[in-house]
């Protein structure tokens, strides 16, 4: 063990006891040790144990630890500390910006535990809420995420929604001459995914020259179907050179899963050549179209009428926007520059659904505060008119699945989005108790971002979806699509059996600021997955059917 992987132990342990709130006095001289041990210009495995204590910086404490670690290759201190530390807050400290106290705070006051959660709490400006913590502060934690993230080899569909067309149009520079297609994952609409894929129409040897000495591309990986490279943004690219008769289907089979073209090989003999586009290669299949958001299973093609798929939700479906949130709580905007943005979007209304007063965290509303936001809100109407915004609050689930006001407050509101945000590490039966209380609570309109999940950050609480959907269908609950590309919850792979339960959808935005309004567009992308439609979806509905639905609903529930 050379001086550098000694000093690496003490840096970390010193940092983990910052962390964790333990004896300041030996963090700070295990600290001292570590840049001592940098500084020296011979080997501590080479010098006599006696000598090392006497060393400048270093004592007899730190001098036992080093013996320790040239004997074991171990620091049992560092060890332990290690085993009651989650992993994402020891990741934490790669991050610019946020030393050892401050991730304590993070942890211990913030309870999140992993970089996709801080980064997540940034974007709804939970951070500079704490002591300690300002707007340059979040900024600059925001950009070193972002940063980190996007070396580590996973992207949010959102992320890679970035750089496509950027990646196409410089590769259709390269290859002027050539046809061009955006493949794989991303054109499956896949929440999240490793790489960035293309077809082009030309030769395996033309590629490889052609790419050989482009600036920002490393090739990484060569096979007999694809070239893998690395680019500079971050995001590995795979090249799939195809000549002109076998481009479609090429392209069909790196679009579809494995299964999906195994079924469609066994049906119709494949391949088919000469298809001029996706649609005639169906065409000459026999089989009516399948995009390729959903050639997932093979068995989609049993919901096919009169020889073609039922019509899905498209982006513009979306006619009102709900669960967002203002700067009453942890939003960036008032109420009216939200409004004024959904405006201008084209929508119909909004509901605003600010935190609730248990979420102290995101300054959540007290029941004063309600009063006075509900009568701007009349205000408000009044001026915007026809424009309507609707008086909603994002209802923390508690612990025993209550939530938190009284009766009396709830029926204040046009609509509650009842959501767990605490005590997130629970065994299946303590969330299924929370949840199915929540469902059974006559005033929760719509069940928010069902399992908690943030995506390639936090796995979410574990749920038994069918029970959950079959409690929504019994209660008239509204499942939410949370399109923040960092959640999409609930899972789209789950959203068949609630459409078959006469569960409606709803795709909201859960916006923090005005910008984040059109991330319904990233619910809708894996919607289209799980085939829904707009007149399953709340969000589309117009607005006098939107006030229409919330009346029915509380004269059927009497409230």
């Amino acid at each position: 063990m050379d001086n550098y992987q000694i000093a690496d132990s003490f840096s970390l342990l010193s940092k983990l006891m910052d962390i964790h709130g333990e004896n300041s006095f030996k963090s700070k001289s295990y600290a001292s040790a570590a840049f001592a041990i940098e500084k020296l210009s011979v080997q501590l495995a080479d010098l006599p144990s006696e000598k090392v204590a006497s060393l400048k910086g270093i004592g007899t404490s730190s001098a036992q630890k080093i013996a320790e670690l040239l004997q074991t290759g171990h620091l049992k201190a560092l060890d332990e500390i290690i085993l009651t530390t989650p992993p994402g807050v020891i990741e934490m400290l790669n991050i610019k910006g946020i030393g050892p106290k401050k991730i304590s705070t993070i942890w211990k006051e913030m309870e999140i535990e992993s970089i996709g959660e801080l980064l997540y709490a940034c974007k709804e400006n939970r951070l500079k809420l704490y002591k300690g913590f300002g707007e340059k502060t979040q900024q600059q934690v925001i950009d070193t995420i972002e940063f980190y993230f996007k070396n580590k080899g996973s992207h949010l569909y959102a992320q890679v929604a970035l750089i496509a067309p950027q990646i196409e149009s410089f590769l259709q520079k390269i290859f002027p001459e050539c046809r061009i297609a955006i493949t794989g994952d991303y054109k499956r609409q896949l929440e999240s995914m490793e790489e960035l894929a293309f077809v082009i129409e030309t030769t395996q040897d033309h590629l490889e020259k052609s790419m050989l000495e482009v600036e920002g591309f490393t090739l990484t990986e060569k096979s007999a179907s694809s070239f893998s490279y690395q680019t500079s943004v971050g995001v590995s690219v795979r090249i799939y050179p195809s000549t002109p008769s076998q481009f479609i289907h090429t392209l069909i089979k790196t679009s579809s899963s494995e299964s999906f073209i195994n079924d469609l090989q066994l049906v119709n003999n494949f391949p088919l050549d000469e298809a001029g586009s996706e649609e005639q290669y169906f065409e000459k299949a026999k089989l009516p179209f399948v995009p390729a958001y959903v050639r997932d299973s093979f068995n989609i093609l049993s919901q096919a009428v009169d020889g073609q798929l039922p019509a899905v939700i498209q982006p513009g479906d979306i006619r009102g926007i709900i669960h967002c949130h203002s700067n009453w709580s942890d939003g960036n905007n008032t109420i009216e520059e939200m409004a004024q943005a959904a405006i201008a979007l084209g929508l119909e209304y909004l509901v605003i659904s600010d935190h609730s007063k248990t979420a102290f965290y995101a300054n959540g509303l007290s029941e004063e505060k309600i009063q006075q936001q509900h009568q701007y809100i009349d205000e408000l109407n009044a001026k915007l008119a026809p424009f309507r915004i609707f008086k909603s609050i994002e209802s923390d689930i508690l612990n025993d699945g209550s939530l938190d006001y009284s009766n009396q407050v709830l029926s204040t509101f046009d609509l509650v989005i009842a959501s767990v945000h605490s005590n997130l590490k629970m065994t299946e039966e303590k969330a299924m108790m929370r949840l199915m209380n929540a469902i059974e609570n006559p005033y929760t309109t719509i069940l928010g971002h069902m399992t908690g999940r943030l995506l390639l950050s936090r796995p979410g609480y574990p749920v038994d979806h069918q029970k959950i959907i079959d409690a929504c269908a019994a209660n008239q609950v509204v499942i939410e699509l949370n399109a923040h590309p960092n959640r999409l919850d609930i899972d789209w792979r789950h959203i068949s059996h609630a459409l078959n339960k006469n569960v409606l959808i709803s795709i909201d935005p859960d916006s923090h600021h005005v910008d984040g309004l059109t991330d319904t567009r990233y619910g809708v992308l894996v919607a289209q997955k799980a085939m829904l439609t707009k007149e399953k979806n709340l969000s589309s509905f117009p607005l006098e059917a939107f006030e229409r639905y919330i009346q029915n609903r509380k004269a059927a529930k009497n409230i």
